[in-house]
């Protein structure tokens, strides 16, 4: 029993000193001009014990990115902290990370570094300006159809199908982006998935899908108090609302019983926003088309979507020439497919605005609610 005994403390400490011995990394992000240098750093928390350690450099892509040293031996001297030299060899993203041998002497899981290898700095920084004005863009686009709505006194000619799909759409973009962003436990659950990965979402994303939630909401209040003709929500849309729900449900189900992960729970909600999104402009542009007229849908708000629309495609473009990076488009479509498809609905708003019904009566509207 005292062998027993002892043979445990000593695996015990064997354990809580390979625990104690790890090798890290001074950041995890970098960025480095093609065909230019940047660095790193890696640390060693406690010395190892008299074994001599083997640390190799791994590259993701070594056709993108050169390390000086490649490797290095770590002993019992007291250098602790290594500088790792990267170099851009072409535009792209890599992972540096390390392999270390014996693998059991220490920790070496916080040891990688994201490395973005871009063309031009000043491409970058166009970049997040054009981020931020379709970011303001598709931010204020909510508010000239709530203008309109105000000085009018009516909400005639604003589609409640469309409305009533656009709500939903953002509340499930909301539920996502505040989850990934603000529960602990799921980003684990992401980073568990993806242990070299970034988090996709970012505070910018929350403040908009959140404020999005806001405007909807506001401009459906005002369909309760302003002048509404016979418009209703159609029975079609509500059927569309009621697969939703299910799938929704069904998803909440599972998630409560741990038969997913709630982290796919929030990936179904994104699911749900990006069908509404295919989905959505149909009923108001037929609205339109029965009407024959755009009284009481605001162009303003055509605009603002389509600048954002457009903006939004110009930097996934600029982000893929600046990092030789055209999958992010070519290779996974559905983001950039959106943003057509979106831009594409706004300009034939346009056509219906400027050019079919442009001579459309808004008085015999406002008054009877129809044509």
């Amino acid at each position: 029993m005292a062998l027993l005994r002892y043979s445990l403390a000593l695996l015990l400490s064997a354990l809580t000193c390979v625990q104690a011995v790890s090798l890290r990394a001074s950041m995890h992000d970098l960025k480095v001009l093609l065909n230019q240098q940047n660095s790193f750093n890696l640390s060693l928390t406690e010395p190892p014990d008299s074994r001599t350690v083997t640390v190799t450099i791994d590259v993701q892509h070594p056709d993108l990115l050169a390390t000086n040293p490649s490797n290095f031996s770590i002993t019992e001297s007291k250098l602790r902290v290594w500088v790792i030299l990267v170099k851009g060899l072409n535009a792209g993203h890599s992972i540096v990370s390390v392999n270390v041998t014996p693998s059991d002497i220490m920790d070496f899981s916080d040891a990688f570094v994201r490395v973005t290898i871009e063309k031009s700095e000043a491409l970058y920084h166009i970049s997040a300006v054009v981020g931020w004005v379709y970011f303001l863009a598709w931010s204020v686009s909510f508010y000239p159809q709530i203008y309109v709505n105000y000085k009018r006194q009516s909400v005639v000619g604003l589609n409640f199908d469309y409305l009533s799909l656009n709500v939903v759409g953002f509340i499930m973009y909301a539920l996502f982006n505040c989850g990934l962003y603000w529960i602990p436990e799921i980003e684990n659950e992401y980073f568990k998935r993806y242990p070299k990965g970034l988090n996709p979402v970012q505070i910018n994303d929350v403040v908009f899908s959140l404020h999005a939630v806001f405007a909807t909401v506001l401009t459906i209040g005002q369909c309760f108090i302003y002048e509404r003709g016979n418009q209703r929500i159609s029975i079609t849309a509500r059927i569309i609302h009621g697969i939703f729900t299910v799938f929704i449900l069904i998803s909440v189900i599972l998630a409560a019983v741990k038969t997913i992960q709630w982290l796919d729970f929030l990936y179904y909600c994104s699911y749900v926003k990006l069908s509404i999104t295919l989905i959505k402009y149909v009923p108001q542009a037929f609205y339109n088309y029965k009407r024959k007229s755009t009284d009481g849908w605001s162009i303003g708000n055509v605009f603002l979507d389509f600048t954002g629309g457009i903006l939004s495609m110009l930097q996934m473009i600029l982000n893929a020439y600046n990092y030789d990076d055209w999958e992010s488009i070519f290779g996974d479509p559905t983001k950039f497919g959106l943003g057509f498809f979106s831009v594409a609905f706004d300009a034939f708003f346009m056509i219906q605005h400027y050019v079919l019904y442009r001579h459309s009566d808004e008085k015999v509207i406002d008054l009877n609610g129809r044509i």
